[in-house]
C-alpha cells in the first residue's frame, strides 16, 4: 500500500504549481547571496514544468536531489531556507507532501530575513493560503497531520520540528477549514504602516474559523485586554524564540521583500 503522503499523480501536478509559487517568492534571498548559482531557480522551473504536464514523474524523481547542495553552500540562514523551499518544491513529483515543505521553508526564509519575524511569517502564510486554489486545498487535505505518519516527509523529522513544523501545523489547520477566505489587506498594511482599531496590525484572518493568526495572538491579546498568550498556541512563541536565538541574520542585513505575485 502506498504512502498517504504521495498523493495521486494528478494531485501532485496540482500542488506543484502552488509549491513553486511559494518557493519563488523567497528565491531572491538565495540569489542575493549566490547570484551565480542557478540550482534553486532551475528547481522551481522544473516544478512549474512538471505542474504543466511537460515532465514525467520518473525523470523528476531521479532529478529531485540535483540542487540539494545549494542550501549548504550559502551562509545566511534565510538564503539556506529559500534554497530548501525550492528543493522541497522539486520533490513534489515524488511525494505531494513536499508542497507543504516548500511553503514552510518559504515562510521561514521570509521570517529570518525580517526584523519582526512574527509579523513576516504570518504575512507569508497569509499569502500562501490566499493563493491556494480549491483543487490545491482539496489535494492538501488528503495529507496526514505533520508528525503523525512516518511514511514520508511529514513524519517525525525536519518538517515536523522547529519553525517549519509550526508553520505546517498552522497551514494544515487552515486547510482543514471548509473554505479559505480572507479580507483584503489595507494599503498601509501591505507596507506595514496601518494599525487596526485595537492598536495592532491584523495579519491573517481566516473567515471560516474567525482565527487570528497564531503568530499575532500575543500582540492582539495584550492590546485587547485578554491574557497575553493563548495556552493552545504556545508553540508559535517557542518556535520563533528558538529561531531568533539561532537563525536570525545580522542586524545590518537589509530587509527586502519578494514580488507579490
Amino acid at each position: 500500500m502506498g504512502s498517504p503522503q504521495t498523493l495521486s499523480e494528478r494531485d501532485r501536478r496540482i500542488v506543484a504549481a502552488w509549491a513553486a509559487a511559494c518557493a519563488e517568492r523567497v528565491l531572491w534571498l538565495f540569489e542575493a547571496e549566490a547570484p551565480d548559482d542557478p540550482r534553486p531557480r532551475d528547481a522551481i522551473a522544473r516544478t512549474r514544468a512538471f505542474a504543466r504536464g511537460e515532465l514525467d514523474v520518473a525523470g523528476e524523481i531521479r532529478r529531485r536531489f540535483v540542487g540539494g547542495g545549494a542550501a549548504r553552500d550559502v551562509k545566511a540562514p534565510a538564503a539556506a531556507a529559500a534554497a530548501r523551499a525550492a528543493g522541497q518544491a522539486a520533490a513534489v513529483a515524488h511525494m505531494g507532501a513536499h508542497a507543504l515543505g516548500a511553503a514552510a521553508y518559504a515562510a521561514k526564509a521570509a521570517a529570518l530575513a525580517a526584523p519582526d519575524q512574527r509579523v513576516d511569517v504570518a504575512e507569508e502564510i497569509r499569502w500562501q493560503l490566499s493563493h491556494m486554489t480549491a483543487p490545491v486545498q482539496a489535494a492538501l487535505r488528503l495529507l496526514p497531520p505533520v508528525g503523525e505518519d512516518s511514511s514520508g516527509p511529514l513524519g517525525p523529522g525536519l518538517l515536523a520540528s522547529g519553525l517549519q513544523g509550526t508553520i505546517i501545523r498552522d497551514l494544515q489547520v487552515a486547510i482543514a477549514g471548509s473554505d479559505l477566505a480572507f479580507r483584503p489587506l489595507d494599503r498601509g498594511e501591505r507596507g506595514g504602516g496601518v494599525r487596526g482599531a485595537a492598536g495592532v496590525r491584523h495579519a491573517v484572518v481566516l473567515i471560516h474559523g474567525g482565527l487570528l493568526s497564531s503568530a499575532m495572538w500575543g500582540r492582539a491579546s495584550r492590546a485587547e485586554g485578554r491574557p497575553a498568550r493563548d495556552p493552545a498556541r504556545q508553540s508559535w512563541s517557542r518556535a520563533l524564540g528558538r529561531s531568533r536565538r539561532s537563525d536570525v541574520p545580522s542586524p545590518d542585513r537589509a530587509r527586502r521583500r519578494g514580488p507579490d505575485r
